[in-house]
């Protein structure tokens, strides 16, 4: 049975993380800057990285360091991308090198990430400094994945952290993970970084395969402003100390372990986008009656991208008018007089459109509907059974401002 349990990142037996202020960051010396994850042994490991073509530094030291689907750590940065900047790839090969020293492993071992103000030459020499103190501080707790989780935030105003328990093979398995995302987010990897760790038994591919599956149904169905980072990266570490039999195939116990990872993960995408940068309101569309899911998915994520719709969220304005725009530019054909809308929230549950023509409506209760912090944006197609779900969030001035003076 899958419950919600409490750890994040150290709920998985044999895993211990850490996070510390070493210097990254200067202009507040109370925010941690570092983080690192370590497993007692060997994991079998996966990732999955930005679609942008302008990839940071990290991204092309983590996949050569995954060539063998193996990891035994992560070592990930805060306050600077390490993207597009001098001397990248070798700023990241050393700090490899120096959690690899700390834990005496391989530097082949060791993942990274970064994330952060892009073109800036990474100070490498303070993450070298720190890293014995941050090695030194190393538990298996909750609040040892919370300093974790803290180290790896940038504009985010509240951590991103869940785990959950499960049983595989008839044994217990944790997984959990810590997140960071708030701006430049949008579907196909969006500005996100996240880490999971599990002691399930599983191997290198079918990790990859499972966490390929997760990603399309989490991570890339949530947008917050259009923007595709050159960070992105979602990485899993799977050190099999749960004791299950290895799963080499697509079983029964493979599903279970998928089950609990897509929980795991919607989880997170919806943290992300709930504290989209200035967001007031999380957005979740439910499109049902597509065709199918292929077009169900790129119909809800056109909904979520629409600035207009954002807009409109955020006024708390009942303006259901924008959804059918941004269905009908999302590229799909489908008979707009066979489309309804519904709002709705807490606080209720209004229709707003039937069969393509707007509905007389309390507009009182829309507003009301409209002023709650989780709405929905609720679409029947009546063309066939497909369904899906994506999440946003609203825009407000607040972006704009932090925007525009990200860089000082």
């Amino acid at each position: 049975m899958l419950k919600k349990i409490a750890g994040g990142v150290c709920a998985a037996k044999g895993f211990r993380a850490a996070g510390l202020h070493v210097g990254v960051k200067t202009h507040n010396v109370n925010k941690k800057d570092v983080a690192l994850i370590v497993s007692d042994v060997d994991c079998s490991a996966a990732a999955v990285f930005t679609t942008n073509v302008v990839k940071a530094a990290p991204i092309h030291v983590t996949k050569a360091h995954l060539a063998d689907g193996k990891a035994r750590a992560v070592v990930c940065n805060s306050g600077n991308a390490n993207a597009c900047a001098p001397q990248g790839e070798e700023n990241a090969e050393k700090m490899c090198a120096a959690a690899a020293k700390a834990i005496g492993c391989k530097q082949e071992d060791v993942l990274v990430a970064s994330t952060g103000v892009i073109g800036q030459t990474l100070k490498v020499n303070v993450i070298e400094e720190g890293m014995p103190k941050l090695y030194s501080l190393l538990k298996a707790s909750e609040a040892a994945s919370d300093a974790a989780a803290h180290a790896i935030m940038t504009t985010d105003l509240v951590k991103k952290e869940v785990a959950v328990e499960t049983t595989v093979g008839g044994k217990t398995v944790r997984m959990g993970g810590i997140a960071k995302g708030s701006g430049m987010i949008h579907p196909n990897m969006g500005t996100m970084l996240c880490f999971l760790t599990t002691d399930c038994a599983i191997s290198p591919a079918m990790i990859r395969e499972a966490l390929l599956e997760t990603a399309k149904v989490s991570f890339n169905r949530i947008s917050v402003d259009g923007d595709t980072s050159t960070n992105d990266t979602c990485l899993v570490l799977a050190n099999g100390m749960a004791g299950n039999a290895e799963i080499t195939e697509k079983n029964d116990d493979y599903a279970a372990f998928l089950e609990a990872l897509k929980a795991l993960c919607v989880d997170l995408a919806r943290a992300m986008a709930k504290d989209g940068e200035g967001a007031k309101h999380l957005i979740t569309c439910n499109v049902a009656g597509a065709r199918d899911e292929a077009q169900a998915e790129v119909i809800a994520k056109s909904v979520i991208s629409s600035t207009l719709t954002k807009a409109a969220i955020f006024g708390c304005d009942a303006n259901w008018g924008r959804v059918l725009c941004a269905m009908g530019y999302s590229g799909e054909q489908f008979d707009p007089e066979k489309v309804d809308v519904h709002f709705a929230s807490a606080a209720g549950d209004i229709a707003v459109c039937e069969q393509g023509r707007g509905l007389p409506f309390d507009e009182d209760l829309a507003k009301k509907i409209l002023t709650e912090s989780e709405v929905e944006i609720n679409i029947q197609m009546a063309e066939g059974d497909g369904v899906c779900t994506c999440w946003g969030c609203d825009i407000t001035y607040d972006y704009i401002k932090i925007n525009g003076d990200y860089r000082t």
